[in-house]
């Protein structure tokens, strides 16, 4: 990897890496900034690489960013419960007085195990939300910093483009911050991660941006999150949604690359 293109970015108290590629052009329409999705990296062969390579052909800057790990998916802390106290038998004591009924220990053992079940519930619960909101933050972080070095490069458009789960944190950004300087999202075989308060149905109503979601039709569990995706965003008047279908190439990666990038490209800048 170049030196040049890679770039230490800071987003609050911790530093991260992107990799910058200028647009090969005088007169630069804008920048794309591509976010990964779980286990990618700033140069993931699969849409994140080619799409960060072949932008600035045609006269884009790329800003491939890094995400952290997330909080959600690191290993529950278990909230330990304590053993159950089994009632005191006097000695030479070898059954149960008569008048208490045999199982009556047993549902006082089941009924402090419920108990015991509920409140790890709901500690994990919590847990999660909490863990969901830091994680929000951190990304967002790293978001605002990438568009901040965009503009640094007198970007005059910026496009959001995230691949997997990367697409649901673009989403999500955008939803929540409505940042002023980017003016697309695109979508690539979006994913909501496991852990997380919103998902991508609910997500897509709020976008107020122009939006494309590709997916891979080839792919049953893809196309049915996309129909879903597609029926919430009718709901939204005036929405600016659009989804574009793509065909699964696996004999041949370099064609299936080619195709994502014309099709995305196609929509950002549609001919005349």
């Amino acid at each position: 990897m170049p030196k040049a293109e890679q770039q230490t970015l800071q987003a609050g108290n911790e530093n991260f890496l992107a990799l910058w590629k200028p647009a090969n052009d005088s007169d630069p329409q804008g920048a794309v900034i591509i976010v990964p999705g779980a286990g990618e990296n700033a140069d993931w062969p699969n849409a994140v690489g080619p799409l960060r390579s072949k932008f600035p052909d045609i006269g884009w800057h790329s800003l491939s960013v890094s995400l952290p790990d997330l909080l959600a998916d690191s290993p529950q802390a278990r909230v330990e419960s304590k053993p159950t106290a089994e009632p005191q038998k006097d000695k030479g004591e070898s059954a149960p007085a008569k008048d208490t009924p045999a199982d009556a220990n047993a549902n006082i053992a089941q009924a402090t195990a419920a108990d015991s079940d509920t409140a790890q519930s709901t500690d994990a619960e919590q847990a999660t939300e909490q863990n969901d909101q830091a994680d929000a933050e951190r990304i967002f972080a790293r978001l605002d910093a990438a568009v901040a070095y965009a503009q640094q490069h007198n970007s005059r458009s910026i496009v959001l483009i995230g691949h997997g789960s990367g697409a649901y944190w673009a989403a999500r950004y955008l939803s929540e911050k409505q940042p002023a300087q980017v003016q697309k999202l695109v979508m690539i075989a979006a994913q909501t991660p496991a852990r997380v308060e919103h998902d991508l149905e609910s997500l897509t109503p709020t976008l107020k941006v122009p939006t494309a979601d590709l997916y891979y039709a080839t792919r049953t569990s893809d196309r049915k999150a996309a129909e879903q995706r597609l029926q919430a965003s009718k709901r939204q008047k005036d929405s600016e949604y659009k989804q574009l279908s793509l065909i699964a190439m696996p004999g041949n990666k370099d064609a299936e690359q080619e195709q994502l990038f014309r099709r995305v490209r196609g929509w950002m800048a549609p001919q005349e």
